[in-house]
């Protein structure tokens, strides 16, 4: 087990790639908004909804995303969500988090009152003024500025009481099955996306499905993944954290996946279920050898996955240790703020703590989630900043003598 000085941990840069905007808020800014708004919640405390809604452990995938219900209820407007934005910019960085993905659907906040455009800006607005007021404050000449990039998920699954949006656009296509509207859905929310990317300064860097896995496939969203891969956004898939390799296996060959949202289940053998895959062993080393030749990085969420997966009794049974074994590229990822109620470092810390992971693979790890990042900017600027980060790095590991053992 390899031991890191804690004040060191926050200082070094660090990376989230897959965290979810509407399960990051505050608590103290859920409730305050809730009140503003007259949302019922199971309760009106902190203590209170930690032990109702925001738990520590979960029965399952389905129950741990109730909580979004909540969440999402109070983001009904571009103030709430600009501030929400600003302020999960600000947490980030007070613990040391230079560049961060944030992912929503903001189809779940739309309505006849709040078009797509309009909250996305909102949402865009907040980072940006989190991140004029951090990058006015550091000495960009030696640090590594603050940066932030926006990825917008298509939902797997939904129906009309999940939004106003949602409930127009089911109507409209009241004819059609529902794998008809989720694929209709997916597709137009893409093309508003390629769009908006390229007719405003909203920095968004890529595209995603999220919510339930199971019975759900990403084939459903194989024409809004074709159009996003045509307009040259980048593409993360959640897969592989309620179902099997063959999850993942689509996620890469529909979807083109640059990344993969969790990958827990990469290397289950007895999660395969197709009967075309006759040698599943064989399946999953090619699998997973394609993806370490490719740098399709994992976006690993520990606690996260710890939560929502009753088969998971210990950290240490975790896939992470066989993808570090595999050489894949992973970086370490938080999911939920709020949901799962941790912070990187103590994802970080987490994994200091169960795995075998040396002083220097921490740094090529903390590494890789810069460098495998959707930039907002050219492959020259990024290449820039990545630099930047790395000799800034370098200089606190080397300033701090004596904090690190292996």
């Amino acid at each position: 087990m390899t031991v890191i000085n804690k004040e060191l941990l926050k200082k070094l840069p660090k990376t989230d790639l897959h965290v979810h905007l509407d399960g990051s808020l505050r608590l103290e800014t859920l409730i305050d908004l809730a009140k503003k708004y007259e949302i019922k919640l199971p309760s009106y405390t902190e203590d209170g909804l930690k032990e109702l809604v925001f738990k520590d452990k979960y029965n399952s995938l389905d129950e741990y995303l109730k909580g979004f219900g909540y969440t999402c209820s109070v983001l009904r407007d571009r103030e709430s969500l600009e501030r929400v934005a600003y302020e999960f910019a600000i947490d980030n960085f007070n613990e040391g988090v230079r560049y961060i993905e944030v992912r929503f659907a903001p189809q779940l906040h739309m309505s006849e009152y709040m078009s797509y455009e309009d909250v996305m800006l909102a949402v865009d607005t907040g980072l940006k003024t989190a991140q004029r007021e951090i990058n006015s404050k550091i000495d960009l000449t030696s640090e590594p500025e603050f940066e932030y990039g926006i990825i917008v998920c298509a939902m797997r699954f939904f129906n009309d009481k999940f939004s106003g949006w949602y409930k127009m656009f089911s109507d409209a296509h009241r004819y059609s099955d529902q794998d008809t509207i989720i694929n209709l859905a997916s597709l137009e929310l893409a093309k508003a996306t390629a769009r908006l990317r390229d007719e405003s300064s909203v920095k968004i860097v890529g595209f995603d499905i999220a919510g339930s896995e199971y019975g759900y496939p990403a084939s459903n969203h194989e024409s809004s993944y074709d159009y996003i891969h045509k307009n040259f956004i980048h593409k993360t898939v959640h897969a592989g954290e309620a179902y099997g390799p063959e999850s993942i296996f689509e996620a890469i060959t529909i979807c083109h996946a640059d990344r993969i949202g969790h990958g827990l289940f990469l290397f289950e053998e007895n999660m395969i279920f197709s009967e075309d895959i006759k040698d599943k062993k064989k399946f999953i080393i090619n699998l997973a050898n394609y993806i370490a030749d490719r740098r399709i990085t994992i976006e690993v969420c520990l606690t996260s996955n710890l939560q929502t997966t009753p088969q998971l009794k210990s950290i240490k049974d975790h896939s992470l240790a066989k993808m570090l074994n595999k050489n894949l590229s992973v970086t370490f990822c938080t999911d939920n703020r709020l949901v799962s109620n941790t912070t990187i470092c103590n994802e970080i810390e987490i994994a200091m703590n169960n795995f075998n992971i040396s002083a220097e693979s921490l740094k090529n790890i903390l590494i890789y989630g810069f460098k495998r990042s959707f930039f907002y900017g050219s492959y020259t600027d990024k290449r820039k900043y990545v630099r930047k980060v790395i000799d800034y790095m370098n200089k606190l590991f080397e300033n701090e003598t004596g904090v690190i053992k292996n």
